[in-house]
């Protein structure tokens, strides 16, 4: 079956609009439960440990992380594979259902087999998102303001972090709810969000672009034609001109997991190396310097533990105004200095914070003061990571390819540092915590010079034109008008 298409192009040169911000708000919502999910379970280990919870031990508290980490990783290869197989739209309904039954069932646990098995469902629901969304948004919203719409949305997860700071300090406070009660409240809540999210969910159809790639191009050429009546509507005047050609698909086996092998080293090695360097350098920065900070506040600063989501709140701000306020210069300025650019100023400023932190400078305000400031722009880094992985890669492979950047960071930044950090902390010595500062800045330094090797000028480019389907066949008017060959040597880098 071969087939020619303008569809991709006809979806880039829509403008902004009401059915855009759908997009935003029912794929978003992800980060959002995540952070949410995160920052509850941090604030809760404490409530859980304690006679007239679940009486949990310190161990038993570290093995849930470690059941959550491994049903991310998990959850993330398998819907990641699926949602290349199966569609986008089927696998964010199935990954969300999955996320509202396991936070429901988290909040009647009953022993700690039971909390473990239910974190491990919620991590595989919070990988799968990962995939399915990531995927389906890059795919949806047009390419000129791609970057700043998947930035502003991963930021989205400080405002679930936010949610969970503030409730922690109402829901683990003895005199509004019994030590039993509110950390299940808090849980059943982020259920309820799941419920209300799955009904506008139904609304965002199959991504065009995979429909194409899977010998769909009826049903591909229905949607856009849909979408460009209602937003015509909308606006009472004719959409923009049509800027970009058409490309010949033909429909192809799916793709095995030689083939992604292939493509990804084959084809694609510097694309490959600068995945891995981004993620990994986040995720180290993110689960040891960051996730590590009530400890600090506990360790160093003696402040109570019901005490600590007030301090969050100013992190959590911070790291979503970040990607809010920054994004849209990864559309204009570009990807190649803008993502250098936000690595090494958190590797600046996180060195010169620990340096100060050692020689007791400040006090825990001051201290939150700082670390807020560096994470308005690691943010915005750790961002540009998930963005850069989900649009350098073709079509035909983005989801798995996007499962197995979350997973080798989650793995390495999300099980390593944690426990590095951790060590740390427990060794009492800030000249310690100092050193570990240093490396985890070193490391984001050697991500600068990875990306500034092996960066691809991905803004306001077609996905298309970044990285070639798989299955595209171009022809000479496709490549006339600046598509990339089927080798993958893209004209955007």
């Amino acid at each position: 079956m071969e087939f020619r298409t303008d569809v991709p192009a006809r979806m880039d040169r829509l403008p902004w609009s009401r059915w855009h911000w759908l997009v935003v708000a029912a794929l978003g919502i992800t980060w959002i439960i995540d952070g949410l999910e995160v920052t509850l379970i941090g604030t809760v280990s404490t409530v859980l440990q304690e006679p007239e919870s679940l009486h949990f031990s310190g161990q038993e508290i570290g093995l849930l992380g470690t059941a959550y980490l491994a049903g991310a990783v998990l959850g993330a290869l398998v819907f990641g594979y699926l949602t290349d197989r199966l569609g986008r739209k089927k696998l964010f309904t199935v990954t969300l259902g999955l996320y509202l039954v396991a936070a429901f069932c988290t909040a009647i646990s009953w022993n700690f087999a039971s909390f473990a098995f239910f974190r491990f469902l919620t991590g595989a629901a919070i990988g799968g998102e990962y995939s399915a969304i990531n995927s389906a948004i890059d795919e949806l919203i047009p390419a000129r303001v791609r970057g700043w719409a998947d930035l502003a949305i991963n930021g989205t997860f400080w405002v679930g972090a936010a949610a969970g700071s503030l409730a922690s300090v109402i829901l683990l406070n003895k005199r509004f709810l019994p030590a039993d009660v509110g950390w299940r409240v808090g849980f059943g809540l982020g259920a309820a969000l799941g419920v209300i999210i799955i009904l506008l969910r139904k609304y965002v159809p199959e991504s065009p672009r995979w429909l194409l790639t899977h010998g769909h191009p009826e049903e591909a050429e229905r949607i856009v034609a849909d979408l460009e009546k209602r937003i015509e509507g909308e606006r009472k005047e004719p959409l923009p001109a049509q800027t970009g050609g058409s490309i010949t698909i033909r429909h192809r086996d799916p793709i095995g997991f030689g083939e992604l092998a292939s493509v990804m080293l084959k084809m694609y090695p510097g694309r490959t190396v600068l995945g891995l360097a981004l993620i990994i350098s986040q995720a180290f920065l993110y689960n040891g310097v960051f996730f590590t900070f009530p400890l600090i506040l506990k360790k160093f600063y003696e402040v109570p533990v019901d005490h600590t989501g007030l301090y969050l709140l100013p992190f959590a701000l911070t790291n979503f105004l970040g990607p809010l306020t920054l994004g849209r210069f990864f559309d204009t300025v570009g990807r190649k200095p803008m993502i250098a650019g936000t690595y090494t100023i958190s590797a600046v400023l996180l060195a010169g914070t620990g340096y100060l932190f050692a020689a007791g400078s400040f006090g825990p305000a001051a201290q939150t003061l700082l670390w807020a400031i560096i994470f308005f722009f690691a943010s915005s880094a750790a961002s540009s990571a998930y963005l850069t992985v989900s649009e350098i890669f073709p079509v035909e492979l983005r989801g798995m390819v996007i499962a197995l950047f979350f997973a080798a960071g989650t793995l390495l930044g999300g099980t390593l540092a944690p426990w590095l950090f951790g060590r740390l902390v427990d060794s009492g010595s800030r000249d310690m915590l100092f050193y570990g500062d240093l490396f985890a800045a070193a490391l984001l330094m050697a991500t600068v010079g990875v990306v500034l090797v092996f960066g691809v000028k991905a803004e306001g480019a077609s996905l298309e034109d970044i990285a070639t389907p798989l299955s595209a066949a171009l022809d000479s008017e496709a490549a006339e008008h600046g598509s990339t060959a089927p080798g993958g040597k893209s004209l955007a880098g």
